[in-house]
């Protein structure tokens, strides 16, 4: 048994490329940068509800526009998405086509807890947004 609980999920650590452009698309969804960590080529970026992300700042640009954990043949182990709660899907999706950001995996339910579109960041990293629907007591 764990000797402590894990009592919560502080960030999830995103790979880019281009420290500007990262930083400018995820400010465009609402983060901002809130601390650097330069000995890390990192930062940390919030959300005014306080979730939290890190981008680190090492990455190689991407071969062919591809992401290496989900768009090649061969499935490598790792984190392969970051997932987001919000309060209105249908209003998410509006304002991503209002501002040109492709999804790429339109509104649909995954089990009975939760509907969720995806996009991906200028590295081509998978975003998952969430509404999350009352379910049923059986």
């Amino acid at each position: 048994m764990n000797p402590q609980a894990i009592r919560a999920f502080d960030h999830v650590g995103i790979r880019v490329s281009d420290r500007q452009t990262a930083v400018a698309f995820y400010q465009q969804l609402g983060f901002e940068e809130v601390r650097c960590f330069g000995a890390y080529e990192a930062n940390e970026m919030e959300s005014p509800d306080g979730v939290r992300i890190n981008l680190i700042f090492n990455a190689s640009k991407a071969r062919c526009g591809r992401n290496a954990l989900l768009d090649e043949p061969v499935k490598l182990p790792g984190v392969t998405h970051a997932a987001f709660v919000v309060d209105d899907l249908h209003a998410m999706k509006d304002w991503l086509d209002q501002q040109g950001i492709a999804i790429t995996e339109g509104i649909h339910p995954i089990g009975p807890r939760r509907i969720t579109l995806f996009i991906r960041d200028p590295d081509r990293n998978v975003l998952e947004f969430n509404q999350l629907l009352a379910v049923p007591e059986s």
